[in-house]
């Protein structure tokens, strides 16, 4: 059954589908694995990547979802009958099922810091207490799991309401005022004494600073920061009109994930180091840092404020895509059970999900492989399951679609597809397959087993 709904407009799909990759990835992530990894160096690097492995898996999702019409699964089927390939979809779907249970838990925590920020919790405080603070937080079972609930509840009812009238309208109003509120961030960051140090740092390369983690880290965020290997760009293509033009749309889309990720470093190295704070501090570096920064500067809880609402947003506008797949997939086109399978769905996500959230307190003693619970699904997800889908559809397009399909598809809504498909297709079918491997095999310890790291 082909999928009753659209985009309104070429800018509502680019804004959702850059949502969609404009998430904990790039605005949480991204500046850690920078702040760890040498900045500018990596900076580099992760463009690069991005541009020759993260670009063209984007565009092959497109070209499986709209040459379709059809979710996840169905497009698989329909490209490939009576085969096993639809299994990529499913890996898809059960991928954005795990990911969005523990990733719910982190825009549950965002919540809580909005709160604490408007009611002056986050005020007057030192570097030491604002981790004190996030410890306790986190580890609160009660406070962790509701907020939890009440982000599924936001992401449920925004997908419920179907794909123009919810997902299209919410990431039109968030994408925009996420742009606006970066600049006023980053104006008051880099005014800051003592800010150059931070710019340079993260704009300028320093290959002194390069190793074979720099590479490794950079080549695996630039395909996970485009929310590419679960299929979310499959579903979300499928609602795309066919006078629209694919390569334009996914550079486009590209172009804004890269603008956010120099955004997310230019709203915090400046002020980190204007303050002479460490920039590698990790994944704390924006609950526990950052507060730090904004409370020695004039005004700062409200830019605080700011940044963890356009924090919220990427989150919210990442998780709409998550849960939009599963629904799809189960709706199959028919409006009708739209909303019986957002709320069913997402209650389960959430449920699967309350372990994450526990994992910081009650439960921090249950362990999985040497990790807690939201560190285990974290790695699954991170470092296995989205890899692995990647992979898959590196492989699926070349080998599975016809040349003149994907001519065709590419060159739909205008001509540049002729023009860019031979190097394209170069690319999609020797070097993200290898790129992915190499990644994977990292991830694996395949390396340091062989005594090459």
């Amino acid at each position: 059954m082909e999928q009753k709904e659209q985009w309104s407009s070429k800018l509502g799909f680019i804004l959702a589908a850059a949502g969609s990759a404009i998430g904990l990835g790039a605005i949480w992530k991204f500046p850690y694995v920078a702040g760890t990894s040498g900045g500018g160096i990596f900076l580099l690097i992760f463009i690069l990547f991005t541009l020759l492995v993260g670009l063209p898996l984007l565009i092959g999702e497109f070209v499986i979802g709209r040459s379709t019409q059809k979710d996840a699964i169905q497009s698989y089927k329909e490209l490939v009958p009576n085969s096993s390939w639809h299994l990529i979809g499913r890996l898809g779907i059960f991928t954005c099922f795990i990911l969005l249970s523990f990733y719910s838990v982190v825009g549950g925590w965002i919540l809580i810091y909005i709160f604490k920020g408007v009611t002056g919790d986050l005020s007057g405080l030192s570097e030491a207490q604002y981790g004190s603070l996030f410890g306790e937080t986190i580890s609160n079972p009660l406070l962790a799991v509701f907020a939890q609930f009440l982000f599924m509840v936001i992401t449920i009812y925004v997908v419920s309401k179907g794909v123009t009238a919810g997902i299209e309208k919410a990431s039109q109003f968030m994408m925009p005022a996420l742009f606006i509120l970066f600049l006023l961030i980053i104006i008051r960051s880099v005014t800051l004494d003592g800010s150059m140090e931070g710019i340079e740092f993260f704009l300028k390369p320093d290959l002194g600073r390069i190793t074979s983690e720099t590479i490794l880290f950079a080549m695996g965020q630039s395909f996970f920061a485009l929310s590419v290997g679960v299929s979310v760009m499959v579903t979300y293509s499928s609602y795309l009109s066919k006078k629209e033009s694919i390569p334009q749309s996914a550079i486009s889309i590209v172009t804004l994930n890269l603008l956010v990720a120099i955004l997310a470093g230019l709203a915090i190295f400046p002020a980190v180091f204007s303050f002479g704070l460490e920039p590698d501090a990790g994944p704390v570096l924006l609950f526990n840092v950052l507060p730090t920064v904004f409370n020695q500067i004039p005004l700062g809880i409200v830019f605080l404020i700011a940044f963890l609402v356009l924090f919220l947003f990427a989150t919210l506008t990442s998780a709409f895509s998550m849960l939009e797949i599963i629904v799809a997939a189960l709706a199959k086109g028919d409006n009708g059970k739209r909303m019986k399978f957002s709320w069913l769905i997402g209650f389960l996500i959430f449920i699967v999900g309350v372990p994450s959230a526990l994992s910081f307190g009650v439960w921090s003693d249950v362990l999985i492989f040497d990790k807690s619970i939201f560190d285990a699904a974290d790695f699954l997800v991170s470092n296995i399951l989205m890899p692995l889908g990647a992979l898959l559809i590196a492989i699926f397009v070349p080998l599975k679609i016809p040349k003149e399909r994907l001519i065709a598809e590419l060159s739909e809504g205008s001509s540049i597809g002729k023009k860019i498909f031979s190097a394209w297709f170069l690319l999609i079918k020797y070097v993200a397959p290898v790129a992915i491997i190499i990644v994977y095999l990292d991830v694996l310890g395949i390396f340091r087993m062989m005594g090459l790291k």
